[in-house]
Parts: structure tokens; C-alpha cells; sequence
């Protein structure tokens, strides 16, 4: 069994200020902390599938669905995060950047500027790579990238997973990371051929 502060390849390392906020101090391992993150997501996914027409692309909608994913199991879900991260930008900007990344997808929605999938691929990517929270960015930034297919371009959500589970080790978590990667270098290609484009 691995600690709660090993991580998989990829994930976003916790300071020890960020680790103190876990409710559950019971919790020794990972797979222990996987499992109550786990069913927290399933309650946020409830919360998620019976909203109608969520302002998705706000704010405050984002801040809100990472704190019903996170909130019963971390004390900070929902708020951003204030220290580096070995991924993301400098933590002063995140405001900012979240406030331009919504605006361009709202242009992006209004204007036809992208298919459905590729408008869900760059918005993704721009979150992911921003990384608003101490943790859980990327399996935030999966779900909120679905809403935005699903509740408000009317689209089916990504098969992210393809058959495995993202969160642990496997082909493809490594094409995911990947592509993600090459996404911050401007090559988009093989994250849109991971969203099925």
C-alpha cells in the first residue's frame, strides 16, 4: 500500500499546510483516500446531473462543483489554491486567468470559433494547465469540461477513461499526460486524437 503523500505520475503534490486540511485523519493511504475521494465525486456528480442549465462557464460555478466533488473530504475545496505546485502557473495569477479562459470559451460558444470536441479539448487543457485548486484539478477539469458539452453545447461528454481508470497508472493516463503536455507546447493533435477528433 502507498502513503497518502506517494503520487502517481502527473498528480499535484500537497503541502503539508494543504494536507492538514483533510477531514479524515484517520486516513493513511492512498487507495484509503482514493476510496472517500471516490464516493465525495459520486455526491458531486448527483449534484451535477440535476442542475438544468448551469451557468457553466462562471466563476463561482467552478469554484462550487470542486467544492461539492472535494468539500467532504477537504477543508479547502473550492478555494484556490495559494502555493506552487509542481504543474500550473504562479498561484497570484489564477483569478486572471481563469477570468480570460472563461470569456474565450464564451466566445469560443457564441461564435462557432471550434467543433463541440475541440472547444471541449482546448477549454480542458486551459484549466488543467492553469490548475486552480491544491488538487483534484484534473479530475475537476474532466468533469466541468463534460458540463460544458453536455448542459450547454448539448453534446455527448468525452470517454476520458476509455476503459480504465485515469487515476491510476495505466497506457492511457500516460497518453493523457502526454497529450496534455504537448498541448502546453502548442500541439493540440494528439489531445484532440485523445477526445476522439
Amino acid at each position: 500500500m502507498t502513503g497518502v503523500t506517494e503520487y502517481p505520475e502527473g498528480a499535484t503534490h500537497l503541502k503539508n499546510t494543504e494536507m492538514e486540511g483533510l477531514r479524515f485523519k484517520h486516513i493513511s493511504t492512498r487507495g484509503e483516500l482514493d476510496q472517500i475521494e471516490q464516493a465525495n465525486i459520486t455526491q458531486g456528480l448527483q449534484w451535477l446531473d440535476k442542475q438544468k442549465s448551469p451557468d457553466v462557464l462562471n466563476e463561482g460555478f467552478v469554484c462550487d462543483l470542486h467544492n461539492r466533488l472535494f468539500g467532504d473530504v477537504w477543508k479547502w475545496a473550492g478555494s484556490f489554491r495559494r502555493t506552487e505546485k509542481n504543474i500550473g502557473i504562479d498561484p497570484i495569477q489564477i483569478v486572471v486567468q481563469l477570468r480570460h479562459l472563461l470569456d474565450d470559451a464564451r466566445f469560443w460558444v457564441e461564435n462557432d470559433t471550434y467543433q463541440p470536441k475541440e472547444l471541449a479539448a482546448r477549454f480542458h487543457h486551459r484549466l488543467v494547465y492553469i490548475h486552480l485548486f491544491p488538487n483534484g484539478n484534473g479530475r475537476h477539469a474532466r468533469i466541468i469540461t463534460d458540463a460544458v458539452l453536455t448542459k450547454l453545447l448539448e453534446e455527448p461528454p468525452i470517454d476520458w477513461a476509455g476503459g480504465y481508470r485515469l487515476e491510476n497508472m495505466n497506457e492511457r493516463r500516460n497518453k493523457y499526460i502526454a497529450a496534455l503536455r504537448a498541448a502546453d507546447g502548442h500541439d493540440f493533435s494528439a489531445l484532440l486524437e485523445f477526445v476522439g477528433i
